[in-house]
Formats: structure tokens, sequence, C-alpha cells
């Protein structure tokens, strides 16, 4: 059960768990309690079989303003800062095996770009705005680059890096930071939509479609085709494998979907 005090709440529901950003005094900027309590949160729907997918959700009208710039001043003086942390958050997002959504009904900056990239999937309002903004206040984006540069196209993403421009989601969906970007009254049912999806996967599967989806580029077209069919081969065997195709010879729902 979520704490009164928490800064990410949790709820699961229908094989999904909602982590909440819940610190709307401080637009949810990415304070060193919020990502501890972040990373506890989602290390517990990993390791919960009955989470099927988990969705990144924001409470406040801001999905995330970036690094927390009052601890960051705060910490000057022992020669660290809490962005530190953030590679953490990141890597643990990423490398999720369970499909993540993000939905982002309100603004994101700088190190909350990079949360959203992060994610598998991410359904935006198009009225929702976001900034690369570290250049204006003497920095780079340099940690979440590890999960937006391989989003953006390269043009966008020298753009909005060097200018710290504010665009929209519209925008946002053009470049491949988001998903997709729908009116404010949508955003509930396509990212429902969505999950109602991921939830029909099996867990193996998805984890293993995960990281083709972050299998590097080779310039070996042979080989790559042979270890991915030895790999195809593997999933075919498998108990989910078997049982996939068992339930679709049967027109019946495969024994991982939840409530059927």
């Amino acid at each position: 059960m979520t704490s009164p005090d928490a800064l990410v709440r949790t709820v699961t529901a229908g094989g999904v768990t909602t982590l909440t950003l819940d610190s709307p005094h401080n637009r949810n900027a990415l304070s060193t309690p919020l990502m501890t309590q972040l990373l506890d949160e989602l290390a517990a729907a990993v390791a919960d079989d009955a989470v099927r997918a988990v969705v990144l959700d924001h409470s406040g009208p801001v999905f995330c303003s970036g690094a927390d710039l009052k601890e960051t001043a705060a910490a000057y003086a022992s020669g660290t800062v809490p962005a530190g942390m953030l590679g953490d958050v990141l890597a643990a997002v990423w490398e999720c095996p369970k499909p993540v959504v993000a939905r982002v009904a309100g603004p994101a900056r700088a190190g909350g770009l990079g949360l959203i990239a992060a994610a598998d999937l991410a359904v935006c309002a198009q009225q929702a705005t976001f900034a690369f903004t570290e250049v204006r206040i003497g920095v780079i984006p340099a940690v979440i680059s590890a999960t937006v540069l391989p989003r953006l196209r390269p043009r966008a993403a020298a753009e909005l890096y060097l200018t710290g421009d504010t665009f929209d989601g519209q925008r946002a969906a053009d470049i491949g930071l988001v998903t997709a970007a729908v009116p404010l009254a949508d955003l509930d049912t396509v990212v429902a939509r969505y999950c109602d999806s991921l939830v029909r996967g099996a867990p193996g599967a998805l984890a293993g479609a995960k990281q083709l989806l972050r299998r590097p580029a080779t310039v070996e077209l042979r080989g790559e085709l042979a270890d991915l069919a030895t790999l195809s081969t593997g999933y075919f065997l498998s108990a989910e494998g078997r049982e996939g195709v068992t339930a679709f010879r049967e027109k019946r729902p495969a024994s991982w979907v939840p409530g059927e």
C-alpha cells in the first residue's frame, strides 16, 4: 500500500501497474527522494508476476520539470548533484523487461524528456509542451541523450538541443519522442487501448521483443540472420511458444491473458 507521503503512487489493476509521479508542488521534479521511490516501485512491479505492463503517469498539470534545481543548488557544496542518479532511473525504465507506457498530459522539460524517451510507448496530449532547456542554464542534456537520441531524427535533435525552444505534442510525435499525440479528452482511452494490447503478449516474448528492439545494428547480414533464426527457434520451442500456437489453433485466449 502506498504511503500517504509518497512521491510515487502505485495502483495495479488488470495486469497493469500505474506509477504516478506525485510531487506537484515542484512540478514532479526529479529529486533524489522521488527517483529513489520510482526505482523501488518499478523494481516491485518487475518482481510481481501479475504485473504485465507499467504506466508512468503524473499528478498535477506538469508531467516532469526535469532535475530538482533547488536540491541541486543546495548540493553544490558537497561536489555532487542529484542529476547523477538520473542515469539509474533511465536505465531501469529502458531495461525493464515489461512494456512501459508514458502517459503525458502536460509539460515535460529536460530530464523529464529522458524519462519519456526511456519508455517503450509514450502518448501525450496534443497541447503538452516539451523543451530541452539545459543549454539555457549552462548545462547539456548529457545523461538523457542515452534514451533520447535513439528516438529523435538527427536534424530535430540538433535544432532542439541547441536552441532549447519549446515544441508541442504533435511535433514530439513527428520527431519520434512520443508514439502518439492525441486530444487530451482521448488520452486515457488511447493509453488503455495500448495496455489492453500489451497484456495479450506472452511475458517472456514481450521481454524478448524488447531485447530485439535494443539489439545493436550489424553490418554482417548473414551472421545476424543466423543468430536471429536460432533465437526464433528457441521461442517457438519454449513453453510460451507452444501454448501460444496451441491457443491460436484452438481459437481461445492464451493462458497469460488476464481475466480470460
